[in-house]
């Protein structure tokens, strides 16, 4: 390995760890901790501080840009829900159907069905409300009330939920990484699919229900983003708390199904509706009088719904933005492209190459999307002269581009933050929840391989 190669990851190893330490042992705020890695990794890879400077702008303005609207209407909704009591009667009620046994399977098959054509933070923000007060009346009626208790209660819902967000958003069209590689490597989009249901559903059941027996154990979490605020509010009707829960999926479905149809690609309405931003946007405002009707004007409830959720809405934006800013420096550097030459230098199975590549961009990155393009960028010609499956290298790429979520990754502060868990306990649950997805979906890629 040549001088240049050595110090970048010399840099890179060094930024990184130096955010863990500052926010694990210093206790400092994770957008501290991230900035001053992303700032450590550029001067010691040798980039002038102005471009370093850049960088850091770049990717926060990135992550913001593209994440920060969708936290906040998500946040905002899920106040509006949380306060009516429209998600606890939403979580009674799905209890009552499935009991409380059933009831993380439950929850994990319907965070795949929302999350099939929702962006993973739009999915988290919309599911989150509902499956911690489902988790409240399950502690309620079977763990009894220790708060050690109630933290396991969330948790044994909450896992599987990530893990059905998770595998979609990895191994299934019409997300934007498995799109794109579908797009870049010529594969029949139905039957990536087709082969990506058929791999994220057993993914998702050893990521999600079976690991978090294990990975759940002592995790306690921090108080909720969203609390209890006092104020006395009429319960809506189930069926009106469920209309205004899957609007917003409706609306992007509707706009996915209209880009994907060419004879409703022309449909403005439908191609606006696909946008997150807007969904969870018309979903708020119709949510206002419908939950609150006459109450809307009163302060209390204004004060509830928009201030302090504003005020979580910030804390987690800037640590997103951190963890932004912090992959953006990764690649400016050079480390993405490193890594994809070493794991180019050695001859292996195309899907093993591709799953590698992936995960080396992953680890250096921390964006599943960045890491899914960068290795559909080098793979088309593997594809073409070693005559597998592209439908196959699709998902085995997206398994790769989710391996071991880490603090570069802004999605991991976004966990922490919405679940509640320490850094520590993000890395031990949600870290492996993610490295688990990668493994399973690669294995039964390569299962599948031999069949189709």
């Amino acid at each position: 390995m040549i001088g240049g190669d050595l110090r970048l990851i010399i840099a890179a190893l060094s930024g990184i760890l130096l955010a863990v330490v500052m926010i694990v042992r210093g206790r400092l705020h994770p957008f501290i901790g991230l900035l001053c890695g992303a700032f450590t990794v550029g001067l010691l890879a040798g980039l002038p501080l102005p471009d370093v400077a850049k960088a850091v702008q770049k990717g926060v303005g990135d992550i913001i840009g593209g994440t920060g609207l969708v936290v906040a209407l998500g946040l905002s909704l899920g106040a509006m829900l949380h306060l009516s009591g429209a998600a606890a009667s939403l979580a009674k009620g799905a209890l009552n159907l499935t009991g409380t046994r059933a009831a993380p399977w439950a929850t994990l098959g319907i965070a795949i069905v929302i999350g099939l054509p929702l962006f993973f933070e739009t999915g988290l923000v919309l599911l989150l409300p509902i499956v911690v007060a489902a988790a409240e009346e399950m502690s309620a009626m079977t763990a009894g009330t220790s708060d050690a208790a109630r933290d396991q209660a969330k948790l044994r819902l909450i896992m599987p939920a990530l893990a059905g967000l998770g595998v979609v958003h990895a191994l299934v069209p019409p997300h934007p990484g498995p799109l794109l590689a579908v797009e870049a490597l010529g594969a029949n989009l139905g039957l990536t699919m087709l082969y990506g249901i058929l791999i994220a559903i057993p993914t998702a059941i050893v990521a999600g229900p079976l690991l978090a027996k294990f990975t759940t154990r002592g995790v306690r979490l921090a108080t909720p983003v969203l609390r209890d605020t006092g104020l006395a509010i009429a319960t809506p009707s189930r069926l009106l708390s469920l209309v205004i829960v899957l609007l917003p999926v409706v609306l992007i479905a509707t706009g996915e199904l209209g880009q994907m149809i060419p004879t409703l690609k022309g449909a403005p309405g439908l191609v606006a509706a696909s946008n997150p931003v807007v969904a969870l946007l018309l979903t708020n405002l119709l949510a206002l009088p419908l939950l609150f009707g006459r109450r809307l004007r009163e302060a209390a409830i204004q004060n509830a719904v928009w201030h302090e959720t504003m005020g979580a809405a910030g804390a987690i934006l800037l640590a997103i933005g951190a963890g932004g800013a912090l992959k953006q420096v990764l690649v400016t550097a050079g480390l993405s492209d490193l890594l994809a030459r070493t794991v180019m230098m050695y001859a292996i199975s195309p899907l093993l190459l591709g799953w590698l590549v992936a995960v080396a961009i992953r680890l250096a990155a921390g964006s599943a999307t960045v890491a899914t393009i960068t290795a559909v960028g080098i793979m088309p010609g593997v594809v073409a002269s070693s005559g597998v499956s592209p439908e196959l290298v699709v998902l085995a790429i997206g398994a790769g581009s989710v391996f071991f979520s880490h603090v570069n990754d802004p999605g991991f502060w976004l966990v922490k933050s919405y679940v509640g868990t320490s850094t520590a306990d993000t890395f031990r649950t949600w870290s492996l929840l993610e490295t688990a997805i990668s493994v399973v979906g690669l294995a039964l890629v390569m299962a599948l391989s031999y069949v189709v």
